[in-house]
């Protein structure tokens, strides 16, 4: 195989039932590679333990005056140096396409599992974890997978090795044979405690992982409230952690390393005396006394390979189980529904949450406002179906993988909850444009290269959004666009822009989109009111017939909806206009001024 043909068109459906059918599963997987590895393995090794034979076969002829005998050895050993040199390459070319095979289907496998969990996964599981699942984790399973191929060659080597051996010499082929199998059992002892230790180890780097992105993804914030020195010691705190954590776990190591030198050399030091010994009373030639040397000292080599194994082993047993732990989250707890939702009925029927009691009537603008922002953003997420699991203020909370958060109900359109339809119809039926969403490097028609109902043009997404200043900026610093807007090229995330320009585009992205029912969380928060204003209009005309929810607290964007909904505490605090709740409602008054109290504003004819 190629590694052009990386990545897979379909990773696979992997066994999930424990860490170690996962790891079998991933072997079966990749069972020609693996074959074909052995295979070189067992030629180059072969090649190797069998060169020291025809040295000795080319002393003992050399012993005996046998000038043919030398040269036929001589020319043997070199053919066998040149086998073993191209079995050698082959090895490992296919160990570590074995070994990137095996890292990009788990990686695959991981982007599959974000995509079908959306936002919630980071609320089913701590972000660090998955980063630490993709990045660290892939490698050492796919490290086990490349040396598992290495370690069944040098098995095979080794019993043929011991078989000769044992024809020409019974009583060091018995040595060989044994002693092998003892100093690979001396290892064992070992695999439990290091296995331990680095699984102590593993959780504490997940952990650090996750304190630091959290603090790079609010750095800007932290140093606005001058709370980034209190982040930086916590995260030093929990680096140390890590430090100690991995000291003591290559302590082991470093043990286990140890015994794979002494033992096979104190191995190798034994055979040679004994064979010595047999040469010295006349019952071994000195031609077989170097083959058995050569012979014994190869046996060194599979027993590193046996060693490493074991290392490969305990690590990837325990990045497996967190693999299998990310792997196995799934958007509800029980079997889905087979229910379906086409389009036309999604666009006429309410969108309900239970948890809160808030209900967007079909074809209307509905705004949400919130007092918490994380409560809104939760709850957005939970409106499109993403978050299954969270607290019971509708917070979402950040629920640790053991599942001790609360399960959340579904919110349901027409009557169906989202977690019961197909994932690919119910993003299609509900779109959530986030807070902060990212933009990818390319040309304005990539952007909008989205799946879309035909009804609205990115043309009238673009002037909806009011990013007719966005355009030009975009053909000012893209010389190749020749002043086509859609030829210009978009920054990695957008960085040449501005935030509010950001987001105009993100936003027109997502009306574009123009799915049935679109939940939009502060998408004006990064412009300037007069900007806001005409963008409220505009959305409002776009989405005309359409169910729209927009979570704000900006007035401009609130007296355009038809419908405001003030949640508190978890549920539905208050419905009406906004000038209706502006005279009625303190509680919403004072989250859309800023007030902590506010006084009652008086009716005017």
């Amino acid at each position: 195989m190629s590694l052009i043909q990386l990545p897979m068109s379909d990773p696979g459906s992997p066994d999930l039932t424990s860490p170690l059918r996962f790891l079998r599963w991933l072997g079966r997987a990749q069972r020609r590679g693996r074959l074909l590895a052995v295979l070189w393995g067992v030629v180059q090794m072969g090649s190797q333990a069998a060169i020291p034979l025809l040295i000795g076969h080319g002393i003992q002829a050399a012993v005996d005056s046998h000038a043919r005998g030398v040269w036929l050895a001589g020319a043997g050993a070199l053919g066998l140096g040149a086998v073993q040199a191209a079995a050698a390459t082959m090895l490992h070319r296919q160990a570590v396409w074995n070994w990137i095979t095996a890292a990009s289907q788990i990686r695959q496998l991981v982007a599959r599992q974000a995509s079908r969990l959306g936002a919630g996964l980071s609320h089913r599981i701590a972000t660090g974890e998955v980063v630490a699942v993709s990045s660290g984790d892939v490698e050492k399973i796919g490290w086990f997978v490349e040396i598992s191929a290495r370690l069944w060659a040098a098995v095979l080597v080794w019993l043929g090795v011991s078989a000769v051996v044992l024809a020409h010499q019974p009583v060091l082929g018995v040595a060989v044979l044994l002693g092998v199998v003892l100093l690979a059992a001396s290892i064992w002892p070992l695999i439990g405690p290091f296995e331990r230790r680095f699984d102590e180890q593993r959780s504490l780097g997940g952990k650090a992982s996750e304190l630091a992105a959290d603090t790079v993804a609010g750095l800007r914030v932290l140093r606005g409230i001058g709370g980034e020195e209190l982040f930086l010691d916590r995260y030093r705190t929990a680096s140390q952690k890590v430090r100690v954590a991995a000291v003591r776990a290559a302590r082991v190591w470093a043990l286990m390393r140890a015994q794979q030198v002494l033992l096979p050399g104190a191995f190798v030091v034994g055979i040679t005396w004994y064979g010595a010994h047999l040469a010295v009373r006349g019952d071994l030639s000195i031609g077989d006394l170097v083959a058995v040397y050569g012979a014994s000292a190869f046996l060194a080599g599979p027993l590193r390979v046996l060693g490493e194994a074991a290392h490969a082993w305990t690590v990837a047993r325990v990045s497996a189980d967190r693999a299998v732990r990310v792997l196995s989250l799934t958007r509800t707890d029980g079997d889905a529904a087979t229910a379906t939702l086409d389009a036309a009925r999604a666009a006429r029927s309410d969108l309900h949450d239970p948890a809160t009691g808030l209900t967007a009537p079909a074809g209307r603008l509905t705004a949400v406002v919130c007092g918490d922002p994380d409560a809104a953003g939760a709850l957005a997420e939970r409106l499109g179906g993403h978050v299954p699991r969270g607290g019971a203020d509708g917070g979402g909370g950040g629920g640790e993988a053991d599942g001790a958060a609360e399960v959340q109900p579904s919110a349901r359109l027409g009557g169906i909850a989202l977690d019961a339809l197909p994932l690919a119809e119910a993003r299609a039926t509900v779109l959530v444009h986030d807070k902060e969403p990212v933009l990818l490097s390319g040309t304005l028609a990539d952007l909008f290269a989205v799946p879309a109902s035909g009804r609205v043009t990115p043309a009238e997404a673009l002037a909806a959004a009011r990013a007719d200043d966005v355009l030009g900026a975009l053909v000012d610093n893209s010389p190749d666009a020749e002043g086509d807007p859609m030829r210009a090229r978009i920054t990695e995330r957008g960085r040449s822009l501005s935030g509010g320009q950001r987001q105009r585009l993100a936003l027109a992205r997502s009306l574009v989109a123009d799915p049935p029912v679109l939940v939009l969380d502060e998408p004006t928060s990064a412009v300037d009111a007069h900007t806001e204003s005409r963008i409220a209009d505009g959305i409002k005309e776009l989405r005309k017939g359409r169910t729209t929810v927009v979570f704000a607290t900006s007035p401009l964007l609130l007296d355009r909806a038809d419908r405001v909904v003030l949640v508190q505490d978890g549920r539905v605090a208050a419905t009406g206009t906004h000038r209706e709740l502006m005279h009625t409602d303190p509680r919403y008054r004072s989250v859309v001024t800023r007030e902590e109290t506010a006084p009652l504003v008086e009716e005017t004819a």
